[in-house]
C-alpha cells in the first residue's frame, strides 16, 4: 500500500484525484486550502466563522464513488438575481455547515459525514482548522488582502502570506510524514498551491518528508496571478513559499493554434519550459482540447501517477 498525498484546491486539485482515486494499492489523502474568501464560501465564513468549505466540497466529490446523480445535488448552486438567502449557494456547502452545527462546529467530523454519505475513495484533511485570510505583496509594494481579491488585482505577486502564524491540521501533517508521494497542482499557484506549505508546520513536514514531491505543472498561465510566468517562475515561486519539489511533471502535447489564440486573448499564454531547471522534467501526454479548452485529463494523469508510484 502506498501512501498518496495530494496537496492544492479548486478544480485542479480534483482533476489529480478524479484521475487516481481509482489505483489499486494506495491509500490517497488530500490537503486542501481553507482560505478561500469568495463566493458561496466567502459568504458562510463572515456569517459563522468558519474555515472555507468549497474546495474541500469539491475534493470530496471528486473521490466520490457515488452515483452522478447524487454529486450534481450537492454540486448544484441556487440561482437568483440578488445573493440574497440561498441565492448563489451550492447546496454542499449548505450541507457540510449543517453538518458542522450537528457535530459541534467540528468541521473535521463534518467532512467524515460527508464522506461516508458520498463513500469517497480516501481521506481529506484542511491544511488548517483556522479561518484565514491570504494576503499578496505585490512587487511594486502594495498588500492585496483576501484570496477572491488577489487575482483581481492584476499584479505581479511578489508573496502570499498570513497576518500571523498559522496552526496546522495535524492529520495533514502526519499525512506529510508518511507519505511516499507527494503531488502538488494543477491549479491557481498563490491561491489554491502556495497557502498550503506556507503554513510554517506543513513547509518544514514537508522538507523533511521522505516522498517523492511531484509538481504537476499547470500548462497555462492564470491572469492575476501568473501573468507571462514560464515553468522556472512556477517552480521558484512554489520553494519561496515552502513547497520542496523533486520532480516536476510538464505537459507534451501540441495545443492547437486556434486554442492558443484564444487563451492570448484572455492574457493567458502556454506555460513553456525556457531552461534553467535544476530538478528532474518529466515530460508526458496530459492534456485534453475537447470543447477548445485546454485541461488535464484525469484518466492521462493516472497513467503517469503510476509510473511514478512504481519508482516509490
Amino acid at each position: 500500500m502506498k501512501n498518496v498525498v495530494v496537496i492544492g484546491g479548486g478544480h485542479g486539485q480534483s482533476t489529480i484525484v478524479r484521475g487516481i482515486k481509482d489505483i489499486e494499492d494506495i491509500d490517497l489523502k488530500c490537503i486542501v486550502t481553507v482560505a478561500d474568501d469568495g463566493g458561496s464560501t466567502g459568504r458562510l465564513r463572515e456569517l459563522y466563522n468558519i474555515p472555507a468549505v468549497g474546495d474541500i466540497r469539491n475534493v470530496l466529490l471528486a473521490m466520490s464513488d457515488h452515483e452522478e446523480i447524487f454529486n450534481k445535488l450537492l454540486d448544484y448552486r441556487f440561482e437568483g438575481q440578488d445573493e440574497k438567502d440561498v441565492v448563489g449557494h451550492s447546496l454542499g456547502n449548505l450541507i457540510m455547515v449543517a453538518l458542522m452545527g450537528l457535530n459541534g462546529g467540528s468541521l473535521m467530523s463534518a467532512i467524515k459525514e460527508i464522506g461516508r454519505l458520498l463513500n469517497v475513495k480516501g481521506r481529506v484533511f484542511p491544511a488548517s482548522l483556522e479561518v484565514l485570510t491570504l494576503y499578496a505583496k505585490n512587487i511594486d509594494g502594495t498588500i492585496t488582502r483576501g484570496e477572491a481579491n488577489i487575482p483581481k488585482a492584476k499584479n505581479r505577486i511578489s508573496e502570499v502570506y498570513y497576518d500571523h502564524e498559522v496552526k496546522a491540521d495535524e492529520d495533514a501533517l502526519n499525512a506529510i510524514l508518511n507519505a511516499d508521494l507527494i503531488i502538488y497542482g494543477i491549479g491557481s499557484l498563490y491561491t489554491s498551491i502556495a497557502p498550503i506549505p506556507l503554513i510554517k508546520e506543513i513547509g518544514e513536514a514537508l522538507k523533511s518528508s521522505k516522498a517523492k514531491r511531484v509538481y504537476f505543472a499547470n500548462c497555462m498561465t492564470q491572469q492575476g496571478e501568473t501573468y507571462n510566468y514560464d515553468l522556472k517562475d512556477h517552480l521558484e515561486a512554489l520553494e519561496k513559499h515552502n513547497a520542496k519539489v523533486d520532480l516536476i511533471v510538464r505537459h507534451n502535447n501540441e495545443i492547437p493554434r486556434d486554442i492558443l489564440y484564444r487563451y492570448y486573448a484572455e492574457d493567458s499564454i502556454e506555460v513553456l519550459n525556457n531552461g534553467g531547471i535544476d530538478i528532474p522534467v518529466l515530460e508526458r501526454d496530459l492534456l485534453d482540447f475537447s470543447n477548445n479548452n485546454v485541461r488535464h485529463d484525469p484518466k492521462k494523469i493516472r497513467t503517469v501517477v503510476e509510473e511514478l508510484l512504481e519508482n516509490c
